[in-house]
């Protein structure tokens, strides 16, 4: 088998010229994602719904079904939609250009020949004005080299965001990706009730929001950008957000605070010209987590530890 050339350089991101591909890919983890909300026991904060990043692309991880377990994951190596039953069955959905309503159909044809009984809500979540997925055929562009870049980006920060997690011993969620924003995340938990979130996104039910912002939290994440905010880009917020929040001294100095989405930013672009991107992506979110922690008085001492020492030079845990 042939295998494809490794860069260990950050790939260059481009929103302007995968933004088509990027609508379209979004619209079809939402599909994916839908399958997983409806076949996953609910789990606080939603993180049921999330998907993870693989070495091929993005995953459901294991679901419940009649016959026992299946999982749908996008390689965006090959460039397929790989669909597998804990019976050996395996159907696969080519990624091309192709409109969500017919990535839709064939998914959902494959899954029934598999016999997984499952139904979903097709109306795009957290997406004003969104077409429902059986009915869009304007969504229909897959750039495969911008997607694999965009993939190959991910896997980089997964590593970093996977490092930062490891340096907190309270509740934190594991490194996952929302298909709602199409977003990759990591949240810490201060262990306190949070005041009841009054805010809400389109087609999103008020109280699963509410319930996703129950706790104080400190989170962070890697987002693609959109047509308002034309940037792949870091951010990190916290909720509810203390007094003095926004004016904490954070690195690196390319990082600042955007009022207008009321969270610190910092480029994509920042990050991959950097000497060494991941110690720069680090320091952003090792010190927007202090400005949350230090300005909400969460008790860091219990909640945080140091394993460097267990360490080698890659990040990984030694075994002797």
């Amino acid at each position: 088998m042939q295998q494809k050339a490794i860069s260990s350089a950050w790939p260059v991101l481009s929103f302007n010229e995968w933004k088509d591909t990027l609508a379209t890919v979004h619209l079809w983890t939402q599909i994916v994602g839908k399958i997983r909300l409806r076949k996953m026991p609910w789990l606080n904060h939603s993180w049921h719904v999330t998907l993870y990043v693989t070495p091929d692309g993005l995953t459901t991880g294991s679901m419940p079904y009649q016959h026992g377990i299946f999982q749908i994951e996008f390689d965006f190596m090959h460039h397929q939609l790989i669909i597998n039953t804990s019976n050996g069955q395996q159907e696969t959905v080519s990624l091309r250009p192709r409109s969500v309503a017919d990535f839709y159909r064939e998914l959902f044809a494959q899954l029934a020949i598999m016999e997984v009984d499952v139904s979903i809500y097709t109306t795009p979540s957290e997406i004003a004005d969104a077409i429902p997925f059986d009915k869009d055929e304007v969504h229909q562009s897959y750039d495969a080299l911008q997607m694999e870049a965009f993939w190959q980006a991910m896997i980089k920060v997964h590593l970093v965001f996977t490092r930062f997690r490891t340096r907190f011993t309270g509740k934190c969620s594991p490194v996952h990706f929302f298909w709602g924003a199409f977003d990759l995340a990591v949240t810490r938990f201060s262990g306190r009730d949070a005041p009841e979130h009054q805010g809400e996104a389109p087609n999103m039910p008020a109280a699963v929001m509410k319930e996703a912002y129950s706790k104080e939290v400190s989170s962070c994440g890697f987002w693609p950008g959109s047509e308002q905010y034309p940037h792949a880009c870091f951010y990190a917020y916290c909720y509810p957000a203390p007094a003095g929040f926004a004016t904490q001294p954070v690195q690196p100095s390319a990082a600042f605070y955007s009022q207008e989405m009321g969270e610190f930013l910092l480029n994509y672009d920042d990050v991959q010209l950097a000497a060494q991107p991941e110690e720069a992506l680090m320091d952003f979110l090792q010190t927007t987590y202090e400005a949350a922690a230090n300005t909400g008085h969460w008790d860091r001492k219990a909640l945080e530890c140091d394993l460097s020492h267990f360490e080698n030079s890659y990040g990984c845990y030694k075994d002797r």
